[in-house]
């Protein structure tokens, strides 16, 4: 079937989504303003509590009774309390929703809720990945990048999706590896950023475009008021592709729009995950203020995988491994790492299939 190269980009079409969003939450909240609550401690609270009411996504997936919480939180707040003790409340009561994108940001603080990775093994050293990159890698971008031997398997590093890497650098990167029988794609502690990076990496690793999954908004202040769910596909590259086995790291510190990357990608037949689950974050953030001028952010469309599963609580791993810190770092070696190298090796020997339980089929 000929492909149609018009489509929107990714990060347009969130965009847009974003943008409708917005006008249809001011047309129909439009009285969620400052102008509507008091500055005071009650008025705030008020205000918050119905902002995330109407606007947060994630009520009746995560079985959040918001309502219960509001009794709760409600009592504790007092018409003579100082900023300090408003903000602890507040921050307190939003994290009753277990999301990393939900903040409170004041001159002060930042109210956050860090324990989708801070309850869980890190599962990363550099000291131990200093063990394979050595001191002589490349860097393109923010990519590091080097090839193992003698089993001649690329090793690519991307930490982050908030600094930037164009097409140019994965092409690069994957000509580098030109020679090489496999790759190790190591995700681990990318707490996000860029859905775009995410996405243009992601379109190096298929070459058809293939559907990498759905994202819905809400259209009502109701908790279950979402539209249907919108498909998003992925456009292979114009430049280099990589169809050769991928061992994709990840752990509890994947986060965000790396969740999403894995989320997309991991389906992909030559593409095994390996390490931890990772940490999650799959709702698109959106941002308000409170009457007092606090900022306040919290996930507001929801972003499935491919077949319609949630990711907000993170996405296991075909291979569940984790790095032992007491025997890696005596043996000098990462035990995540080599467990790639020897499903690489078992595949290449014939032994195995690459993925466990067989290949994953791919909706186009």
């Amino acid at each position: 079937m000929k492909r149609k190269r018009f489509s929107l980009s990714f990060l347009t079409r969130l965009f847009l989504v974003s943008a409708c969003a917005c006008l249809l939450a001011a047309a129909l909240f439009s009285c969620i303003d400052e102008d509507s609550y008091d500055t005071d401690p009650a008025g705030n609270f008020e205000a918050l509590w119905r902002l995330m009411d109407e606007h947060y996504c994630f009520f009746e997936y995560k079985q959040v009774d918001w309502d219960s919480v509001h009794s709760v939180y409600a009592s504790r707040i007092r018409s003579d309390m100082d900023n300090y003790a408003l903000f602890d409340t507040l921050a307190a009561m939003l994290a009753e929703l277990r999301d990393g994108h939900v903040n409170l940001y004041a001159a002060h603080d930042m109210g956050r809720y860090w324990a989708w990775y801070e309850d869980y093994p890190t599962n990363f050293y550099e000291d131990l990945q200093r063990h394979y990159l050595g001191t002589d890698y490349r860097i393109a971008g923010n990519i590091k990048y080097t090839i193992l031997t003698p089993d001649s398997i690329g090793y690519m590093y991307c930490p982050s999706f908030s600094s930037g890497f164009g097409d140019s650098n994965v092409d690069e990167v994957l000509y580098y590896f030109r020679s090489c029988r496999g790759l190790i794609l190591d995700m681990r502690s990318n707490s996000g950023g860029m859905l775009t990076y995410a996405e243009r990496l992601a379109s190096h690793f298929w070459n058809n475009r293939y559907l990498a999954g759905y994202i819905r908004h809400k259209t009502g202040p109701g908790h279950g008021d979402f539209s249907d769910p919108e498909p998003i596909y992925v456009d292979p590259a114009d430049g280099m592709i990589w169809l050769r086995p991928v061992m994709l790291l990840t752990n509890r510190r994947v986060y965000s729009a790396a969740n999403w990357f894995v989320s997309m990608v991991r389906h992909l037949p030559h593409v095994v995950q390996i390490g931890d689950s990772t940490g999650g974050g799959s709702g698109l953030p959106f941002s308000s203020e409170l009457p007092n001028g606090w900022k306040v952010r919290f996930s507001a469309s929801p972003m499935l995988d491919a077949g319609g599963n949630q990711a907000e609580f993170g996405v296991p791993p075909h291979m569940r491994v984790n790095v032992i810190p007491e025997v890696d770092f005596q043996r000098g070696g990462d035990n995540i790492i080599e467990a790639a190298r020897v499903r690489l090796e078992q595949y290449f020997a014939g032994g195995s299939q690459l993925k466990p339980g067989g290949l994953e089929a791919l909706e186009e």
